[in-house]
């Protein structure tokens, strides 16, 4: 059984995520349409409100369809809660392997590396709480991933958590293909190498992926964060003249993650790094319910926040500006450099779940079924 680490921390953060974001509409879209509705309802609900943990050398939330994939066949072998860690654990690196290899490639053309990358952490779980060998594992992941998709012209709209929970069903599918017998070729290595552009890889033992997680502080997308960081910086010091120009310096990777400057909705907020500086700079940094509609202030003053892009920065760093001072964000709070305090954990899993799923990972014998039933009520 897996020790108090870094996996039961990330899982624990999902499983809040899950609770708060399942009765979002597309997860409850999600429940109700297919055979692998339960993995596709949890891969929506844990990453609709796009607060779950993020692998910054990937780019890609690695709990979100590992984690519903071990969860749900967990529940349906009859499993306990530790052998669903254990099970996550196993997809959680294979995909970070993958999202690792992939990155930036699959970002710059077009996909979503999670919703790709997904499909082979969700099918290494489902495989490893199926029994399977190590020969049908590879055959469950290579089943999984050519139903392999996701694009990143869909951050904004509801169509990115739908498919993360379309990911983590597609796993699930290939891991019960491949107990019954299914087999296919290891030419798909290769195909998905052409096709992505992004080579195939394994966990390395001795660099686990996990260390580099990042717990998320904000529900908005992660390369918002040290923009929002920096901002509640400009705010507190009293320099910053909101009728003055301003400016923010991001990566451009941050860009291409969340490209949208004037918003409409909540979920478009999201992507919205003039958006999220502007929010932070009158009200502070957002939380979950700052996100159900636009705030038409902060709506205005982002018109007036300029982004620029610098290649020199790292791809999650920061650096806002106006005429009077400037303050710069190299790793946000929840980052592995700068990681959320035990209590600021606990917090936000509070926050999510109103406590209910709170130490339901201290007895690793408790039956994966119980916590599921947690997740299912209404």
């Amino acid at each position: 059984m897996i020790e108090e680490t870094g996996y039961t921390i990330a899982f624990l953060d999902w499983l809040a995520c899950a609770y708060g974001g399942r009765a979002e509409p597309a997860a409850v879209a999600a429940r109700t349409v297919g055979d692998t509705r339960r993995a596709a309802w949890l891969g929506t609900a844990g990453h609709v409100l796009d607060f779950d943990d993020t692998y910054a050398p990937g780019l890609s939330h690695l709990s979100a369809p590992t984690a519903p994939a071990a969860l749900s066949v967990g529940a349906e072998v009859g499993a306990t809660i530790g052998d669903v860690l254990d099970a996550y654990a196993a997809g959680f690196e294979a995909m970070a392997a993958l999202a690792r290899a992939g990155h930036p490639q699959l970002y710059e053309r077009g996909w979503h590396p999670t919703a790709v990358t997904g499909t082979v952490g969700a099918a290494t779980a489902a495989a490893f709480l199926l029994d399977l060998n190590q020969a049908e594992t590879a055959t469950a992941q290579l089943l999984a991933v050519l139903g392999a998709g996701g694009l990143r012209a869909a951050f904004g709209t509801a169509g990115k958590s739908l498919q993360v929970g379309m990911a983590a069903a597609q796993g699930v599918e290939g891991a019960r293909l491949s107990s019954r017998g299914a087999t296919t070729s290891g030419a798909i290595r290769r195909g998905y190498s052409d096709a992505y552009g992004a080579g195939w890889a394994q966990p390395d033992p001795d660099d686990p992926a996990v260390t580099s997680n990042w717990i998320k502080a904000f529900p908005c997308c992660l390369q918002t964060h040290s923009a929002i960081e920096a901002a509640e910086q400009a705010s507190k010091s009293g320099d910053f003249d909101p009728s003055a120009p301003a400016k923010i310096v991001v990566h451009p990777r941050s860009r291409q993650a969340a490209p949208l400057d004037d918003v409409a909705t909540g979920l478009e907020a999201k992507f919205s790094i003039p958006y999220t500086t502007a929010f932070t700079l009158l009200y502070g940094s957002p939380g979950v319910n700052d996100f159900l509609t636009v705030d038409a202030a902060a709506r205005s003053l982002a018109r007036r926040i300029t982004v620029q892009l610098d290649d020199r920065l790292g791809e999650s760093a920061a650096v806002f500006s106006s005429e009077s001072a400037s303050f710069e964000v190299a790793a946000a709070l929840g980052s592995p450099q700068h990681p959320m305090t035990a209590a600021q954990l606990a917090a936000k899993v509070q926050q999510l779940s109103d406590g209910v799923v709170e130490g339901v990972l201290a007895d690793p014998a408790r039956p994966a079924s119980e916590v599921l039933q947690l997740l299912e009520r209404t």
